[in-house]
């Protein structure tokens, strides 16, 4: 485009890399209990999505259950090297000028803040027709991470991604977005460090039922919901996978389109942000998660 300056905006959560202690148990509970597609597969790695990429969900056979890294895709190479020269100015260490995950053609990976590793990468999609199944999702659609030092982790995403605060809550938990979606990555303020969840779009509230029934029919059972959040207003279910991270199914979460608007702060002792309904949330939900991979 001419006259278009790159500024190193990230445009979408493209996938979640984990490790996993067993991967047979995770691929199916992926795709047996989640509708999610199995892409490739060579018994010690599986790539896996909802319906319109090659991935968007990795696992690793390992001896530890862990989160590998987050990828991140922006929409050009000149938005790539954008972001590189941020990731250079601010002294963080790459650890692989090439992608480090199969199946992407142009990309580095570096260790951020709080040992987390994120791979940026340029994206190339076909046309694809979605053909929903009865509880396929429609696409990855956030991920929620912990730190240490939640306004140190907001301050790299806005600087060095280009994201956006939607919702604060207090000043210790953030909503943050890169495109129309309310969030595409949430900090929550913790002791411990990891990734809470990864999140999938549902068609409609109906398919979150189907998710309840079918984990009902396999003798499992939901972590919580159906809820409907303050913050983003999406209403979802969550339920644990066999490697102890968090999934949760969503459907009706609010887009924002003006890049500027600013960001709506709660008190964080109102627990509408977290549920408008009844303002519970079970105990121990947030303690789950796996830990980011050492580098």
């Amino acid at each position: 485009m001419p006259g278009h300056q790159n500024v190193g905006a990230v445009s979408e959560i493209g996938y979640v890399s984990m490790r996993t202690r067993d991967l047979s148990e995770s691929i199916a509970n992926a795709v047996d209990v989640f509708g999610l597609h199995e892409t490739a597969s060579d018994g010690r790695k599986a790539f896996i999505t909802a319906q319109n990429k090659h991935h968007e969900l990795v696992y690793t056979q390992a001896d530890e259950d862990a989160i590998d890294h987050i990828g991140l895709v922006v929409s050009s190479a000149g938005e790539l090297d954008a972001v590189r020269a941020k990731v250079d100015r601010g002294g963080y260490r790459v650890v692989s000028e090439q992608p480090i995950e199969d199946h992407i053609e142009q990309g580095f990976a570096f260790v951020g803040p709080e040992g987390y590793t994120w791979q940026l990468y340029t994206e190339k999609l076909d046309y694809c027709m979605r053909k929903r199944g009865s509880l396929t999702p429609d696409r990855l659609g956030h991920v929620n991470i912990k730190s240490r030092n939640a306004p140190a982790m907001r301050d790299f995403l806005t600087e060095v991604f280009d994201f956006r605060v939607s919702d604060a809550i207090g000043i210790d938990n953030f909503f943050m977005r890169c495109n129309d979606d309310h969030h595409g990555i949430a900090i929550f303020s913790s002791s411990d460090l990891g990734l809470h969840h990864h999140a999938w779009q549902a068609g409609n509230v109906m398919d979150l039922g189907r998710l309840g029934d079918r984990l009902a029919r396999r003798g499992a059972r939901l972590a919580w919901g159906p809820v409907r959040h303050g913050a983003g207003d999406n209403i979802a279910v969550y339920f644990i996978e066999p490697n102890g991270a968090v999934i949760e199914y969503y459907c009706d979460m609010e887009t924002i389109r003006d890049k500027e608007r600013p960001a709506r702060v709660w008190d964080p002792e109102d627990l509408y942000w977290i549920n408008q309904w009844d303002g519970q949330v079970p105990a121990g939900i947030l303690d789950f998660g796996v830990v980011p991979v050492e580098r």
